[in-house]
């Protein structure tokens, strides 16, 4: 999966040239561990890791956190995204986290159909907002869903 430029077009990553790349990159997530605002999960489907989905900046106070993912080819248009997606949403509401958000390049729609179907509200396109993997600046879209049960306590 890491290792194709067609899923990692629109990230900020370039697809990973050998196994030594991804074996660098799980290890350096191993290590993160140790920290308690550190989230990230392989995605799993019958017994194959088939996409990777992670938690983003979490603010200090645990009010917000971004969510990042990709999932290899074979298995988009099925709906498994969407699914991990809202369960890490979930996970999240369960830690204390009253706004989850999430971007995409602007010319990636299918990843904001995935935030749309997981619940998430555009709230608008960020100009010039983020890089792509060749460095350039693109505009990214972006999305967030609300814990309105702790938004309403807080």
């Amino acid at each position: 999966m890491a290792s194709d430029a067609d899923i990692t077009r629109y990230l900020t990553w370039n697809a990973y040239k050998d196994i030594s790349g991804e074996a660098e990159y799980i290890n350096q997530q191993i290590e993160k561990y140790v920290n308690n605002d550190f989230y990230a999960w392989v995605i799993e489907f019958e017994g194959q890791a088939i996409g990777t989905i992670d938690g983003l900046d979490p603010n200090d106070d645990r009010y917000s956190i971004g969510i990042g993912y990709c999932m290899g080819k074979k298995w988009w248009g099925k709906g498994i995204m969407t699914e991990a997606l809202k369960a890490v949403i979930e996970y999240l509401f369960s830690c204390g986290y009253i706004r989850v958000w999430a971007r995409h390049h602007i010319d990636n729609p299918a990843s904001g159909r995935v935030m749309q179907k997981a619940g998430m509200e555009f709230e608008g396109v960020i100009r010039k907002g983020g890089k792509d993997n060749q460095g350039n600046l693109n505009d990214i879209k972006q999305y967030s869903i609300i814990n309105e049960k702790l938004s309403s306590t807080s």
